[in-house]
This record gives structure tokens, sequence and C-alpha cells, in this order.
């Protein structure tokens, strides 16, 4: 665990992660593709699950409890994980863990306060998403929440000067085309609708969510770059702004209620389940993601819209209706598509080509050969321009 949280160290691994990263391109060993899978039933469980436990537990009768001290409580949960985390890398020893933290949070306080930014934006969007959830369906949600791509995107374009493949553009296009279609049926009243829901509401809220989840994490991606601090470091450092700002809003938007009905109103073993859902559910992810590739990735996001929507209609009563199901196609088939890394978009592109002409391919004079397909063993370098998952540590 401690190396792994130290940026993705295979000293835990022994000596299987040494071999593994020796065999030729196009093998892989039967461990490492049992981790895998592994990490797309986690990524698919975790992302559907946490979407609809929230749902579950904001549309029960009875005492409803506040969301900001879900939130209050998931920040002082991750941090607290971080700093067991950091412990354990220091070996125990309190004494080093102590100055260790001295040096990295007080005496390098200019890096410390940059994560004040992407923190507050984090805080905001775990609030956000419990409007959004509160007042849209669970499988509604998830499928609009995928709009957190396109903005990732063009954030990264702004501010990292990326740049986007043709493919990308158009799975981009296709991404919001889907959305469209499923926000439509949903004004269209297609799903039997609770009456303090507010479907307005819910889209502004997740449309909020989704530019603040952009921005942040493309934020934090360049913190992260520029910088040695481990993730468990710097997740430590976010929860502490987190929790800091959290209570804050705690205060400002539902002060006057928890001081009068208690901080843990409302809450019964579903809503600690979400809790810590949310606290450990992004912490788990940054450390299996290194065993999934970037397609696999995809596959889990298409199968948690899959996952959420089959467990929305026999939880929640929500009705597939053509629109929603071709809006929810468009996404899934984006989702995909954006998934690809740029060496198998070519791929697929020259393969359109060739479709159309001669099936040959003259090398312009003094290029280099065109790369080989990658072998996805699940580096995370092999997807620069997706959400990074490290990022999505604050939220979902």
């Amino acid at each position: 665990m401690a190396a792994v949280g130290s940026g993705g160290s295979t000293a835990a691994a022994g000596p299987g992660a040494v071999s593994a990263g020796a065999l030729e391109p196009g093998t892989v060993s039967a461990a490492h593709r049992r981790l895998k899978y592994i990490s797309l039933a986690v990524l698919v469980v975790q992302n559907a699950s946490l979407i609809l436990s929230i749902r579950y537990t904001r549309t029960l009768p009875g005492d409803r409890f506040f969301a900001t001290t879900a939130v209050v409580m998931a920040e002082v949960l991750k941090g607290l994980t971080c700093l067991l985390l950091l412990f354990a890398q220091k070996r125990g020893n309190v004494k080093h863990l102590v100055l260790f933290l001295h040096e990295a949070v007080l005496v390098q306080y200019v890096d410390t306060f940059k994560l004040a930014v992407p923190s507050l934006i984090y805080t905001l969007q775990n609030n956000l998403q419990y409007v959004a959830i509160s007042n849209l369906p669970a499988a509604t949600f998830q499928v609009t929440y995928q709009l957190k791509i396109l903005t990732t995107a063009l954030f990264s374009v702004l501010m990292l000067n990326r740049s986007l493949s043709r493919l990308q553009w158009a799975s981009l296009l296709l991404l919001f085309m889907g959305v469209a279609l499923v926000q439509a049926q949903q004004a269209g009243g297609g799903d039997p609708r609770l009456l303090d829901q507010n479907p307005g509401v819910g889209l502004a809220a997740v449309v909020a969510s989704c530019l603040s989840s952009g921005f942040a994490g493309v934020y934090f991606e360049k913190i992260l770059k520029g910088s040695s601090g481990s993730v468990w470091l710097r997740n430590l450092q976010l929860g502490l702004f987190g929790t800091t700002l959290g209570l804050v809003g705690l205060w400002w938007a539902e002060g006057t209620a928890v001081a009068h009905r208690g901080f843990f109103f409302g809450y019964t073993p579903a809503v600690w389940g979400v809790v810590l859902n949310q606290a450990f559910g992004g912490l788990l992810v940054a450390v299996v993601v290194k065993y999934a590739d970037n397609i696999l990735k995809g596959f889990a996001t298409s199968l948690s819209i899959v996952l959420s929507t089959v467990a929305s209609i026999r939880l929640f009563g929500f009705h597939v209706d053509p629109l929603f199901a071709l809006g929810a196609g468009l996404v899934i088939g984006a989702v995909y598509l954006y998934s690809l890394p740029r060496s198998a978009a070519k791929a697929i592109a020259s393969t359109s080509t060739s479709a159309s002409g001669p099936c040959t391919h003259q090398q312009p004079p003094g290029q280099p050969p065109p790369p080989q397909l990658p072998s996805h063993r699940g580096d995370l370098s092999t997807e620069p321009f997706l959400p990074k998952l490290l990022t999505k540590v604050k939220g979902s």
C-alpha cells in the first residue's frame, strides 16, 4: 500500500511486477490479466454504487440527513486514511512522520496553499452532486455527468496546451448529443417524479459539477506534475482544506439547522455507507487503476451507466424509453471512442480511409514510421486526455 501511494512503485509487488514489465508487447501474464478485470469490476461497482446509494438515501421517506455534514465526514475520513498511509510509509515512526509533514505542509507552505483552489472546487462539487442526485434519477445523472469528459478535455486544451484528435472531437460531439437527448427525455416527463424533485435544479447542479470537476481535475494534475509530493500527501493537504471549507459551507448553508438537530441527524447505516463509499472510493480507484488500461476504463464507465440504469428500473421504477436508450447509447459509444489511445484512433482512421481507396499506406519521405499499438498494461501515461483518476479522489 505504501509503495503504491508513493507513486505506483512496484517494490511492494515483488518479482512478479518486474517480470510483467519485461514482457514482450502483446503478451500479458495471467496474474496481470486477472488484476485488470478485478480493476474493471471495482471501477464499475464504485462508479455505480455511489450514485445509486446517494439517490436511495436522498429519496427515502422520513428524516433526511444534511448533505453538508456528509461531505465534511468524507473529507475527514479521506484525510485520516492518507495520514495512515503516510504513517505506514514512514514504517510507523511518529517522529519521521511529524518532521515530514512539518516540512511538506508548513515549510513548503506555498505548495500547500496552491491546493486551496482545487480543494474549494472539489468541496463545491461534492455538495452539488448531492443536489443533482436529489433532483434527477440515478441513470439520468450518471449519463449527464459524463459531460465532465467534455469539460476536462476543454480545460486540458486551454490550460495544458494539449491537442485532441479528430476522433476525440467527434466523440465529444456525440457525447453532447447523447446528453441532450437524455435531458430531452427527462424534460418530457418520461420518469415518475417525486413531489420535491426539480429537474431544472438537478440539471444546473450537474452542469456546474461537471465544470468544476473539469477545471479542478486539470488544475490538480498540473500541480502533481510540477511537484514531487506523493499522491497521498497531496490528498492529505486537500483533505485539510476540504474539511475546513466544508465546515464553512455547512455553517453558511445549514448551520442553524445542524446546530438545532445535531451534526449526525438522519444518519442511518445506509448514509454511513454513502460516506464511506465517497471517502474511500476515489482512493481505491487511484490504487487499482494502474492495473486497468485505457480501454477498460472506458468499458468501466459504460458498464456503470448500464448498471445504474438497470438498478434504477428495479429500485426506483425508472422507465427507459427509446429517447433515453438512444442518448445513453451515444454517451456510451462516445466514452469508449474517447478513451482509445491516439495510436488506436489513428489505426481506426487509417482503416476507414483505406476502405474507400487502395489499401496502401505510403510513408511520407523523412517521416519516422508510425508507432506500434501499445500493449496497454495499465500505464496512466496512455490516457493523457481522460480525466485523471488520480484527480477523482475528491469527487466522483
